[in-house]
């Protein structure tokens, strides 16, 4: 494939923008060359400046549950954007999607809307603060939640260390009151909770890992996760940016059978606009301002055009009972196609799958934390990148991401892929 415009308009984007993206992943730089520049997109499919035709496995980090340009998500933004864009005032249609979003999700009452995923979770750990007096916070090595200051922390030595920035411009006050936590290891958690006895206000979680490619928790820890919070009195933060309306109707909450104190929402709950939110009981979401004293507030939160997209996304997937079981089962068949053609081409690899989030690991050891996740092949995976690149299939262009698949995606697209996977298997 020939990608002449995209190079061109990347070179121009460099001279006025920061790398040239307005997000780091963008960059390529994780699997070297240029980024593809998008022109439109429709169904499972991108269209790039140059014209070539992408099999898309992204699906703008997750929210295309339904493909893109889904027609109902398109005419709800356009009705709406003709009755003007934004108001900085109430709508009826804050009030409409947050009453089908609680209707959704088990062991919530309200819900707040922001404008991201990082505003989310943000807010939820300030809600946590406030609500139980304490200012420390544990999450876990390998788990993004956004680029608020609390998250940006790597690990210290030792199993209850403090953590240090992770990027410049984070200060070592910030840092102090993160702790880093080992993802599916409840001993370590419990280390950290014993060694900050009363200190820490919120452990916060994804549920289903993403961000180092998808890690599914193991059996029984987050139930334990669960326990060790009542017994501490922590509150629990489920972070489903990724997995809420996306793992089921009600997230990874009712996947799993597990009751979080706040949880954080983004992506599917935006219909492909930025949204975020994050919902409670409502003792703890009326701890929030204008009713308690924890200040949260934005001049765009409630964005009638992210609205009706939201809830154009929510009343389908609400409505249509089996949406989850046909992407699950389309996921489940990619998953066997990718591992007979890696086996027959003799490729070391381990593939995680969680519903419809899936990723493809370039080592034989089993992957449960950031630890595990990082010692795969990155060579081995830049390869395999730019052979599916080649071939029309787009995945993250970073080993540590999970692939987002969409219901749009037709059994002949996923045929399609695992024959190009099997071509380029054979180059590895």
């Amino acid at each position: 494939m020939i990608y002449k415009r995209s190079s061109a308009l990347f070179a121009e984007a460099e001279k006025v923008i920061p790398g040239g993206v307005n997000s780091p992943v963008r960059a390529f730089k994780g699997v070297g060359g240029t980024p593809i520049f998008v022109k439109e997109a429709k169904g499972a499919y991108l269209f790039d400046e140059d014209d070539n035709r992408l099999i898309d496995y992204i699906n703008s980090w997750g929210p295309m549950i339904l493909g893109h340009a889904f027609k109902p998500v398109v005419d709800a933004v356009v009705e709406k954007a003709q009755k003007g864009t934004s108001f900085g005032m109430p709508t009826e249609i804050e009030t409409k999607i947050a009453e089908l979003a609680v209707s959704m999700v088990p062991n919530i009452d309200k819900i707040r809307f922001v404008n991201s995923g990082t505003e989310a979770c943000m807010s939820a750990v300030r809600l946590a603060r406030g609500f139980t007096g304490k200012d420390k916070i544990i999450k876990f090595a390998g788990c993004y939640h956004g680029h608020s200051d609390s998250f940006l922390i790597q690990a210290g030595s030792g199993a209850s260390t403090f953590g240090t920035p992770n990027s410049p411009g984070v200060t070592q006050g910030t840092a102090k009151d993160t702790l880093l936590a080992n993802y599916n290891d409840i001993e370590n958690v419990k280390a950290i909770i014993e060694a900050n006895k009363n200190e820490i206000a919120c452990i916060i979680i994804e549920p289903v890992a993403g961000n180092m490619g998808c890690i599914p928790p193991k059996e029984g820890f987050l139930q334990a996760l669960r326990s060790v919070c009542d017994q501490n009195n922590i509150l629990l933060i489920f972070d489903e940016v990724m997995t809420g309306f996306r793992l089921a109707k009600g997230g990874a909450q009712e996947l799993f059978n597990i009751k979080a104190d706040i949880v954080c929402f983004g992506k599917v709950i935006g219909g492909g606009l930025p949204v975020g939110a994050f919902a409670a009981s409502h003792e703890i979401m009326d701890y929030l301002a204008p009713v308690g004293p924890v200040y949260q507030a934005g001049t765009l939160s409630g964005n009638p055009l992210a609205m009706a997209a939201g809830l154009a996304m929510l009343t389908e997937l609400n409505s249509n009972g089996s949406i989850f079981d046909s992407i699950n089962e389309k996921t489940e068949y990619l998953h066997r196609g990718i591992t007979k053609v890696l086996n027959d081409n003799k490729v070391v690899h381990t593939i995680n799958r969680v519903g419809s989030m899936i990723s493809v690991h370039f080592d034989e050891a089993e992957v449960y934390d950031f630890n595990t996740a990082a010692k795969g092949n990155n060579e081995t995976f830049k390869k395999f990148f730019h052979g599916l690149l080649s071939e029309g299939v787009y995945i993250a262009p970073s080993a540590f991401e999970t692939w987002f698949i969409t219901e749009a995606l037709t059994y002949e697209d996923l045929d399609f892929t695992i024959n190009a996977i099997n071509k380029v298997a054979k180059t590895l």
